[in-house]
């Protein structure tokens, strides 16, 4: 299967836009991906091992959330997996008092 690595976690995955990984569930991919790219786990798993709250993780167009497995679910070789990280922010917006 191919894991789609974003921008911000290129850097962890030897600069790779996306890994190819033969496992059986969406689990095995991810031990997998942070075998072969150790730098990536701290930014994927606390330190109790459980998936960041911040990740997002999608089979296909599938949020693996939602699906009854979870990361249990099974996987096949043309498969993909995109890994999407939450992003806070946005613009700030002042309140101007006017006068009349």
């Amino acid at each position: 299967m191919t894991i789609f690595i974003p921008t911000p976690l290129r850097l962890y995955a030897g600069g790779q836009d996306a890994v190819e990984i033969h496992a059986a569930t969406v689990a095995e991919a991810l031990k997998a991906l942070t075998q072969s790219h150790p730098d990536l786990r701290k930014h994927l798993f606390t330190p109790e091992g459980k998936l960041r709250a911040f990740v997002n993780l999608y089979l296909n167009d599938e949020d693996v959330r939602y699906l009854p497995a979870k990361e249990g679910t099974a996987v096949a070789a043309a498969d993909t997996l995109s890994i999407i990280p939450s992003i806070a922010g946005g613009l700030a917006v002042q309140a101007i008092a006017c006068d009349r």
